[in-house]
Parts: C-alpha cells; structure tokens; sequence
C-alpha cells in the first residue's frame, strides 16, 4: 500500500518550486551534512551555476559559495525556519513558507538525524546543532537573519543566538525554553504522566502517536489509524541518535545560565500550549530583559503554527518587518 505522506512529495516539491525553493545540502564538516529548503537563486550546483529546479527526493546538490549571477541578486532579509521534534522542516513550517517567501529569503533547514541531515560525530548537544546550522548558513552566503525557533529548535536557535549574534539579528521563539534543564524536565514529565521524554516524543505505536497529538494540539482531531501509521513511518527514524538528542538536551540546573542576548526577541505562544505553558514564556520575557516582547494566540495549543497560521503568520510579519527594516 502507497504510504500518503509518500505520495504528497510530488505536490510538495511543485509547491515549493513555485514558492522559489529548492533543495541543497551543506557539508559541514567531513561526515556532517545538513538539508535544507533554499532560495533558488542562492543555490548552486556543483560546477557553481545557479540550481532552478526542485531536487528529487533524497538527492541533493553541493553547496558552494554564491556565484556571481546569486550575488548579483537583489538582496532581500533572510528568515531561518527551525523545526521541532517530531517532524523535519517542511512539514513543520509548510504553512508559513509560502508566507514569506514573497518577501524574504527563506532557509528551511533539518537538523541532524531529521530529513537527509546526518553526522558521524558522536556530539548531541543543541551547542552542536547550533554550530553546524550556524557553519551551513555561512557556506549559503547568509551575512544576517533573522531564526525562528519552534520547540526543540527554539533551544537550538537561543544557542545560536549566543555563538553567534552578528549572524542571528532576531529571534521568535514559539513552544520552547533557553534550556532543558533537569528541574524543568522532571517537572515537564510528572505534569505529564510520562517516564522519559522519549516515551513521550518518540512514539513507537499509532496509540502513543495519536496521545502525542492530543497533548500538542488545542483541538482534539481525530485522525484515521492509517494516517498516523503512515506518518510514523515517514517522520520516525534514526530513533536512537534522536534518542541521544534527547539524553543530550538535558542539562543541570547548576550549569543553566541566562544568556545576555542582544537581539529582539519576539515569544510567540500559543495559549493553550500544554507542554511548555504560557507561564514559562512570561518567565523567560522576565529574564531576557526589555528587548524581548510576547504575544500568545488563543484556542492555540503547542502547534500554534499549524492549528492558527493566519494569526500566527500575520504576527510574525509584523515583527519581522520591525527588525528587518533595522539591519
């Protein structure tokens, strides 16, 4: 039987052409690749002339610096969408691609054991996604960006934010904590009901992905059974390097400190979100000081971005068209 999530790469990949993107892969460092969704004008084949069409799925091009035609390209704000836990970048941010696309540069990365992007090393602390997303852009040819950070990659948007603040000008940040510490976590798992936060994020049966979607989700959809086995065949490998991901993300509470961060930094929230409430986001306003602004969206859960993208997409505009008028 065709596996539906499969079958929509073809719809996919005619959607993102027409929004100007296409696929490349970065290699970071010998046996580190990352994926990512690029403007077609920054992307490059391997003898350096602009790539126009859409990748097949798996095969991916090399990146090199931009070329002369890229860089005679009328340069436009970069936007760097990174993705949660469950799922890689264009099933994440596929309502707010096509969004901003008309107006900005946008970079859709996965990060490692997500999509096609994979490492040799043994590293899987945010700190190391943080530093080969931060290498890649480089070697794309983005000088400064804004990031937005969902859940899982909000964390590794903060670090990036930290190493390297020339590049990251901004942040938005939905779903998502500077730091798992082990007090957060603990609590986090006790609210919940769960052992470890892979039982809870690496869902091994249709009933724990369908409990999953419950908790993330404000409004309860029911899905049928083969949709969800479907998505758990797609989204769902590398289970144990994800797993490490997970061992790696936490830290102790004696080693978490807040950074003194720059940038303007916009907490998009969703209300109603069960996994990291609301409360954390006005906590971390608090302590990221008076450049940080919040705003939550209601009948909104953790995936705000997809059950409300109309009101999530027109709120981050509105931010971006702040900060991008500052660079």
């Amino acid at each position: 039987m065709v596996n539906f999530f499969e079958a929509q790469k073809p719809l996919i990949h005619f959607l993102l052409k027409r929004a100007g993107l296409c696929q490349q892969s970065v290699e970071v460092e010998p046996g580190t690749v990352m994926s990512f969704l690029v403007p077609k004008e920054r992307a490059t084949k391997k003898k350096g002339t602009i790539n126009n069409e859409i990748a097949p799925a798996g095969k991916f091009t090399d990146i090199k610096l931009l070329n002369e035609r890229g860089k005679r390209k009328k340069e436009r704000p970069s936007v760097v969408l990174v993705h949660g836990f469950a799922a890689d970048g264009i099933v994440t941010w596929q309502f707010q691609v096509g969004a901003l696309a008309k107006k900005y540069d946008v970079y859709v990365p996965d990060l490692l054991f997500f999509g096609e992007s994979e490492t040799k090393s043994e590293d899987r602390s945010p700190v190391f996604q943080a530093q080969c997303l931060i290498a890649a852009l480089e070697q794309l040819g983005v000088k400064q960006c804004t990031v937005v950070g969902f859940s899982y990659g909000g964390i590794v948007a903060f670090k990036m934010a930290e190493i390297n603040p020339n590049l990251v000008r901004s942040l938005v940040i939905s779903g998502s904590i500077i730091a798992m510490t082990d007090s957060i976590n603990d609590a986090t798992l006790e609210r919940l009901g769960m052992k470890s936060s892979a039982e809870l994020l690496l869902p091994e049966t249709v009933k724990g992905l369908k409990a999953l979607n419950s908790l993330v989700m404000y409004k309860k959809i029911w899905f049928p059974n083969f949709l969800v086995k479907d998505f758990l065949e797609v989204m769902y490998h590398h289970r144990k390097e994800r797993a490490e991901l997970l061992e790696g993300l936490v830290i102790s509470n004696k080693d978490a400190t807040i950074p003194v961060l720059p940038q303007k930094i916009l907490l998009l929230w969703g209300e109603n979100d069960n996994l990291f409430k609301i409360e954390l986001a006005k906590d971390m306003k608090e302590q990221l000081g008076e450049k940080t602004t919040i705003q939550s969206i209601n009948k909104a859960g953790h995936l705000v971005h997809l059950e409300r993208p109309c009101r999530f997409n027109r709120l981050l505009k509105e931010f971006l068209a702040t900060v991008t008028a500052e660079y």
